[in-house]
């Protein structure tokens, strides 16, 4: 056990950040649960829904350092996967191609 009156601090300040953040990965974990069976519903508003709040949840957590970013993208593309495998793509194309972003102007 710590002597130091800092070090017990620390301690204590410790466990309150792990069950802090226990919380909020429990919290990722049922949400993409609830994901899960709103796409084994395939009822495409409760998909729709569903996902956008998993989204804003995992960007939560993600912004606050409890999860890192590239495991957050993981897991916002495999959900985004599952669903356009079943219904029009859900996630706005990010990057335009070449050929959509040039537009002729020129009239003749």
């Amino acid at each position: 056990m710590a002597n130091i009156k800092s070090a017990i601090k620390r301690i204590n300040t410790t466990k309150r950040q792990t069950e802090r953040n226990l919380s909020h990965r429990t919290k990722v974990k049922t949400y993409v649960k609830k994901l899960n069976e709103a796409i084994a519903s395939t009822d495409e508003t409760k998909m729709k829904e569903a996902y956008i709040t998993t989204i804003k949840v995992v960007d939560k957590v993600a912004g606050k350092g409890i999860i890192h970013k590239n495991k957050a993208a993981r897991i916002k593309s495999r959900m985004a996967k599952k669903i356009n495998k079943l219904v029009a793509p859900v996630a706005p194309a990010i990057k335009k191609t070449k050929a959509s972003a040039k537009v002729s102007t020129s009239t003749t």
